[in-house]
């Protein structure tokens, strides 16, 4: 195990009279308040009518900002960070998915800072200072309500790119399952897959000696797996959907990555899709993450053959551990297609004709990836076999 700090303050208030602690939530300190959400699903809702009820009792001046769409806009951040500037906010409640609260945290990192937000993505600049916000979440996927991550892609280049400071972690995420049942299937299961990548990206190391994470990581995978197949079945099963949002904060906290060499390449891979095609992220993963499997398995075929028997109950007897790695992946594309995911590229309409142009941005910064380190070629290949 490796030595690791953690630091996750976010309080989290979770179930169906959730968004009601709202104001007990909000700091009394804060009198000017930036709304930031995406389209018309809150209004048609009622959540909108009810947040800003709430917001009114507290005499809190509110500003609002609509529009963010997935695979959040730097425009549209930085339209805010100049909101945030004028009307001198105090504080900023994201209220939608993961791109909602990713927009958010750009704006409260970018509001208190002199230069280009867009410098923090770069790595020319790292965040001192943010505003503090809060989150009420109604797409579990990200895992973006307690992360100290935010994705955003520059319309210059449709370049999508990260930063991480533990300054823009939302003090508090308002989690009620009763949000989610709105959502069409589409969405729920990308974000699922999402939920589950996050997962992933962890899960798959060479760190040795890390068995309570293992477990913890197995767990919510099996927990994730279950409650998709229920949800497969009646999407209005509350009991599903609060396993699965309790999954997704979970995913994505940092706490299944402590102690381990996490990966991320299929992340970096799928955001030079989403970036070029404005596609979901959680589709680019669906499609991405069984690739790469079969590009990197033999890196380490007993973590693959672990996966087999621990995640999908593959029975191991008699098999090597590569025979249980390739019954692992085909098991995982199973799942993938039972949940109406698609896992070829062809599917989604991208051919081959850009794989250089994105292969070369994913390593702008260098090669990728810890469980196999990956260069511009093997991105390529990748892609290949995402196609095929």
């Amino acid at each position: 195990m490796k030595d690791f700090y953690y630091y996750n303050p976010t309080k989290l208030s979770f179930g169906k009279d959730s968004v009601g602690f709202l104001g007990k939530l909000l700091s009394k300190e804060h009198k000017r308040i930036l709304l930031h959400y995406g389209g018309g699903s809150i209004k048609r809702t009622g959540l909108y009518d009810q947040v800003m009820d709430i917001l009114k009792e507290r005499n809190l001046e509110v500003y609002e900002l609509p529009g963010v769409v997935p695979n959040p806009r730097l425009g549209l951040v930085r339209e805010g960070i100049q909101i945030c500037k004028e009307k001198d906010i105090s504080f900023i409640l994201a209220v939608g998915g993961g791109s909602v609260i990713d927009s958010a945290k750009a704006i409260a990192a970018g509001a208190k800072y002199d230069g280009d937000v867009w410098d923090f993505f770069t790595k020319e600049a790292f965040v001192e200072e943010a505003i503090p916000l809060g989150v009420i979440l109604t797409i579990p996927a990200t895992g973006s309500e307690t992360s100290n991550g935010s994705v955003v892609t520059n319309e210059d280049g449709m370049l999508k790119r990260s930063f991480n400071s533990d300054l823009v972690r939302p003090e508090f995420a308002i989690l009620n399952p009763e949000l989610s049942m709105t959502l069409p299937d589409n969405q729920t299961f990308a974000g699922i897959t999402d939920i589950i990548s996050h997962v992933l990206e962890r899960y798959f190391t060479h760190t040795e000696n890390v068995d309570l994470t293992d477990n913890l990581c197995e767990g919510t995978l099996r927990a994730v797996i279950k409650n998709s197949y229920r949800l497969k079945e009646d999407p209005q099963d509350y009991a599903a959907r609060a396993e699965i949002m309790q999954s997704g904060t979970i995913a994505h906290s940092g706490l299944l990555g402590l102690g381990r060499a996490d990966d991320w390449s299929s992340h970096k891979i799928g955001h030079e899709i989403s970036a070029l095609y404005g596609t979901t992220h959680g589709v680019t993963l669906s499609i991405i993450f069984p690739a790469w499997m079969k590009y990197v398995y033999k890196e380490n075929p007993a973590r693959f053959a672990r996966f087999a028997v621990e995640v999908f109950g593959i029975a191991p007897e008699g098999k090597s551990d590569e025979e249980l790695a390739l019954e692992a992946i085909e098991a995982f594309e199973n799942f993938l297609r039972d949940i109406g995911m698609p896992t070829r590229l062809k599917e989604i309409g991208v051919s081959s004709d850009r794989f250089e142009e994105m292969a070369k941005k994913c390593v702008l910064s260098g090669p990728i990836g810890q469980f196999k380190v990956l260069n511009e070629e093997d991105i390529i290949k990748i892609y290949q076999l995402a196609l095929e």
